[in-house]
C-alpha cells in the first residue's frame, strides 16, 4: 500500500482521504485469507490505472475498510463504484467457491459508509 503524500496538480497540492467501509452482501463470512490476498492485489492494480490509492486495507470476516486517498476530481460515489465493480469481477474470477454464497451476482451491499478528510495547501 502507498504511504499518505500529498498529490500535487498544476496549480495545489492536496491530501484526501476517505475512510470507506464496504459490507458483503447478505453479511455472509467470505473474506478468507487467500480472498483478502486477491482483494489487496486487485487494489494494487486499480491504483496503477486510476488516481485512487489505497493507503491501508483492513479486511474482517464479512466486511472490508479502504483507506483511500484520491484527487478532488473524482467523486467517492465514483471511487466506491471502481472497487466495488473490479474487485467483485476478480474475486468471483478467481474463488469460484466464493459466488456460490451469493445467488444474485452481487458480492458488495449497494450501501457503504464513508469518511472524509481533505486538506489543501
Amino acid at each position: 500500500m502507498k504511504e499518505d503524500k500529498h498529490i500535487y496538480k498544476y496549480h495545489n497540492k492536496t491530501i484526501l482521504l476517505y475512510h470507506i467501509v464496504c459490507p458483503v452482501q447478505y453479511r455472509r463470512k467470505t473474506i478468507t485469507n487467500e480472498v483478502s490476498i486477491t482483494l489487496k492485489n486487485v487494489c494494487l492494480e486499480i491504483s496503477k490505472r486510476y488516481k485512487i490509492y489505497f493507503v491501508e486495507i483492513g479486511t474482517d470476516d464479512d466486511y472490508v475498510h479502504f483507506l483511500v486517498q484520491s484527487v478532488p476530481i473524482i467523486s467517492p460515489k465514483t471511487i466506491v463504484q471502481i472497487k466495488k465493480s473490479i474487485t467483485a469481477r476478480e474475486i468471483f474470477k478467481s474463488h469460484l467457491e466464493v459466488k456460490k454464497f451469493f445467488w444474485g451476482g452481487k458480492f458488495w451491499t449497494n450501501g457503504y459508509y464513508k469518511y472524509r478528510r481533505f486538506l489543501r495547501e
